[in-house]
């Protein structure tokens, strides 16, 4: 597939339909990645789902799956997860508002449910998705901000923020992303992704880079923001980002960002907020 087409549309896997005696909740999750190995439950592994899953055992004496729209990275923040869950009606007996109030008590501090409502019973957090937006942040000053230290990458050294917004500008669009991308350790497929957002904005020493789009490769958000950061030190040109992806060839992109910058901002449903964002076909996407 030549690089600014859009992928070939492939069925989804039938989305899970919930059980005619349980409720459909759609949640919305924020946490602090630090300590946490991402969110998808691994063996021996502290990680987000688990933790939610737990804090919801509580409440009702089984432990639900909790099905997300994103399964972020080792260390990647989130302020806008949203993820879904079916409760059987027996047990179900208070309202969603009293529901994140009650699991937030067995939460602990560093992860927390901002709102639960009921939804309809073939909403899937993960399949029915149709855009992300992550932010990646970073400090750029000689001293890093003891307060900013988990949630910002420290670069020291001066950025010429203008040639990052320039080679920012070359990533907007339909493209082939396997050069910003790390292996998952199995074949895709399709490594097309429509970016319509790819922004750089300052505020003091502080640097946020916007990027959205129909869906992400295994660790491309910190490909992107790793090059832009290489293209600021004068590492690269501006001009060069259309020739990484060209190239598809993971060794001439720019380094990894590290994880820890990085934050799940939200996540787009339906059709008025996302006319310009293709379908999501593929139900692998990574972050």
């Amino acid at each position: 597939m030549k690089p600014g087409r859009a992928r070939p549309v492939t069925p989804l896997p039938a989305p899970e339909i919930q059980a005619p005696d349980h409720v459909r909740l759609r949640l919305c999750i924020a946490y602090q990645g630090t300590r946490f190995a991402g969110w998808q439950t691994q063996a021996g592994q502290l990680t987000v789902q688990e933790t939610v899953e737990q804090a919801l055992e509580r409440l009702f004496a089984h432990r639900p799956h909790v099905y997300s729209s994103s399964r972020t990275d080792t260390g990647v923040h989130a302020l806008g997860m949203v993820a879904h869950v079916d409760i059987p009606r027996s047990v179900l007996r208070m309202p969603p508002a009293k529901l994140v109030l009650a699991a937030n008590a067995w939460l602990p501090e560093d992860v927390r449910i901002l709102a639960a409502a009921r939804t309809r019973p073939d909403f899937h957090a993960r399949y029915g998705a149709r855009g992300k937006q992550y932010r990646y942040c970073v400090w750029n000053h000689p001293a890093h901000e003891p307060l900013e230290r988990h949630r910002t990458w420290h670069v020291p050294r001066a950025l010429d923020v203008d040639r990052m917004r320039a080679a920012a500008h070359a990533l907007v669009g339909s493209h082939d992303f396997l050069a910003f991308s790390a292996s998952p350790g199995y074949a895709r497929r399709h490594t097309v992704r429509h970016v319509t957002r790819c922004e750089v904005r300052t505020s003091g020493p502080l640097l946020t880079l916007v990027i959205e789009a129909d869906g992400f490769l295994y660790k491309m958000c910190r490909g992107i923001a790793g090059t832009l950061v290489q293209v600021g030190l004068g590492r690269f040109a501006p001009e060069a980002l259309p020739a990484m992806l060209a190239s598809r060839d993971r060794r001439l992109a720019g380094m990894t960002a590290p994880a820890h910058g990085l934050v799940l901002w939200k996540v787009y449903y339906g059709r008025r907020r996302t006319r310009d964002l293709p379908t999501v076909e593929s139900p692998a996407d990574l972050e």
